[in-house]
């Protein structure tokens, strides 16, 4: 047991963590395409929903 927790020590400090600019920049990145995909959505639930009443 105590070899897995130090394999996974060992794995860790071999990871390539990014620097804080890049954390940000992929963050907004995927915080503005979520925003982007619930308008998306949004508009489309709400245009599907009036064609419904019309038919309805």
């Amino acid at each position: 047991m105590f070899r897995f927790f130090k394999s996974i020590g060992q794995e860790m400090k071999e990871v390539d963590w990014p620097n804080f600019k890049q954390l940000r920049k992929d963050s907004t990145t995927v915080i503005s395409t979520s925003v982007f995909f619930i308008a998306f959505l949004a508009l489309a639930d709400w245009i599907i929903q009036m064609f419904l009443k019309l038919f309805v």
